[in-house]
């Protein structure tokens, strides 16, 4: 297997995640970076002809989509490490659920967090920003609610894929300064997950030593 990453890359992070999980340590890993431009590299163009991480294979077999890659090494796997999708009908269906929300979770806090990078300076609105700050709020909101009547995990009883797929997501708004003490459940959850060895082992190497931000202190 061969994973390409960059840190701090929520699509990496699961993947990796989820290679923990299933006890598939000794890959072949390699650290790049986007700041670098190191994604638009022969050796990721190669396998990822969009030049974008992660980059991963098993084989002669290409899963560069971080949900599809999740749910490969799952089913390829199952009896392997944990066990990420629940056999319970209701619980296998939320986690799909919960799992695949992540990719609207992402898309706001992307246009939030991301804003200045991705929209040049003469076309930004502050009511864009506004409104971009609302909706990621009210999205914030849902997952607080979400942890409301779950847990301890977000699909139940066991952690899944949803975790392995949406956990990367809430760290990234706790690095951006998610206040605490406004959303107590998704900072539960947060703290509880943070120290499982599969999370732990693959923590962001740069958010290690380095100060968060505040971009969303007045959550």
């Amino acid at each position: 297997m061969t994973l390409l990453w960059a840190a701090s890359s929520p699509s990496c992070w699961r993947v990796m995640i989820a290679l923990e999980e299933k006890n598939l340590q000794g890959y072949k890993s390699k650290q790049l970076s986007f700041e670098k431009g190191e994604h638009k590299l022969k050796e990721v163009t190669d396998i990822n002809p969009r030049g974008q991480l992660p980059a991963f294979k098993h084989g002669n077999i290409v899963l560069n989509e971080s949900y599809g890659a999740c749910l490969y090494l799952e089913n390829q796997f199952k009896s392997q490490g944990n066990k990420l999708i629940p056999d319970n009908k209701a619980e296998s269906a939320l986690m799909y659920q919960r799992m695949f929300e992540g990719l609207t979770l992402f898309q706001k806090i992307a246009q939030v967090i991301f804003y200045n990078l991705f929209v040049p300076e003469n076309e930004r609105h502050d009511s864009a920003v506004k409104r971009n700050r609302d909706d990621l709020k009210t999205e914030v909101k849902l997952w607080e609610g979400y942890l409301q009547g779950t847990g301890p995990y977000l699909a139940g009883k066991n952690f899944s894929l949803a975790d392995v797929s949406v956990f990367p997501l809430i760290a990234l708004v706790f690095r951006f300064g998610l206040s605490v003490e406004h959303y107590p459940k998704l900072a539960a959850y947060y703290n509880t997950l943070k120290d499982r060895p599969s999370i732990k082992t693959t923590w962001p190497p740069n958010w290690k030593d380095t100060p968060g931000q505040d971009a969303l202190k007045d959550f």
